[in-house]
């Protein structure tokens, strides 16, 4: 199915969040069609091979908003390079608004999907935004146990997001989050910087989404674990999916946690997602006989460890 890619913005907290909006052609004020709000994982840009997920999601007949975080990459906000799990979850609930406002989109047929910190994030706003009608959550980071204390005096202190064993404390201080990071940089995200700020690591280590995931219920969860994973457990995703109630699947690939971005990992994560979104979102009903929706029905709601 050809495909249309916008590059759009909507507000989010006191600024705006840059986003592309991969569209079906089909998709018109008179046939809308359904949608999924798609981020990526700590510290990372939506640059970050997410495009290939929203593209074949948009073929498929699923528009995809792909979006940075405040903060982050092309969107506003200060101070940059934060990471807020209480934010990066609202910024998801305010692009869930932004695409029910969309003439093209229907409000009725809505979903989110996460990679990595924000396959956590989005348990939980499945947990708490009954708009969301379809969750997948890949390699999510879905609890962390440990508290770390780090006092700043005034301003912004920086460490790095990622770093090679061994070289100095970093964020992600392993040679597969550098490796990733990088290559990235150096090929289809040149503008993601390598720093966040140093209270961002309390937020981090106090989030745990997998907390809420038997709220999700009765709408219908993907989660995707990658075997080899060292950096989201594939016991601790195995334990949130056994505490989930139905409809729900599990998909374990073989690799370890940067497996679902390339290669055959990323096939299959991909072509599971596809279907559980076409199922759960596109064959719910047809969107065409959809009732309109008002503007103000929705109002805006300000309220997928390492990437």
């Amino acid at each position: 199915m050809p495909i249309e890619k916008r590059d759009v913005m909507f507000k989010s907290g006191e600024s705006f969040a840059a986003a592309w909006l991969f569209l079906p052609k089909a998709a018109a004020p008179g046939a809308r069609v359904p949608a999924v709000a798609m981020a990526h994982g700590l510290g990372a840009v939506k640059e970050m091979y997410l495009e290939p997920f929203a593209r074949r999601f948009a073929e498929a007949g699923v528009a995809a908003l792909v979006f940075d975080y405040r903060g982050f990459g092309a969107s506003g906000g200060e101070p940059r390079q934060r990471i807020s799990p209480h934010d990066q979850m609202e910024d998801y609930r305010n692009a869930l608004t932004w695409l029910s406002l969309q003439p093209e989109i229907d409000a009725d047929c809505l979903g989110v999907w996460g990679s990595s910190f924000s396959g956590g994030h989005v348990i939980q706003v499945a947990a708490h935004d009954s708009r969301v009608k379809a969750v997948v959550s890949q390699a999510g980071a879905m609890d962390v146990d440990q508290r770390i204390r780090h006092a700043t005096e005034g301003g912004e202190k920086y460490i790095p997001s990622t770093g090679r064993p061994g070289e100095g404390f970093a964020l992600q201080p392993d040679q597969d989050s550098y490796d990733f990071a990088h290559q990235a940089q150096a090929t289809v995200a040149p503008a993601w910087r390598n720093e966040v700020t140093m209270g961002s690591l309390d937020a981090i280590l106090e989030h745990a989404p997998g907390r809420f995931i038997d709220l999700v219920a009765p709408r219908p969860l993907l989660m995707i674990l990658a075997k080899d994973d060292v950096i989201a457990p594939p016991d601790s995703i195995r334990e949130a999916f056994n505490r989930a109630g139905g409809p729900k699947r599990l998909l374990e690939i073989d690799g370890g946690h940067y497996a679902v971005y390339s290669g055959n990992g990323a096939k299959k994560a991909a072509q599971a997602a596809i279907e559980w979104f076409t199922e759960h979102l596109l064959h719910a009903k047809p969107a065409a006989t959809a009732p309109a929706r008002s503007p103000t029905r929705w109002p805006c709601v300000s309220v997928w460890l390492a990437f």
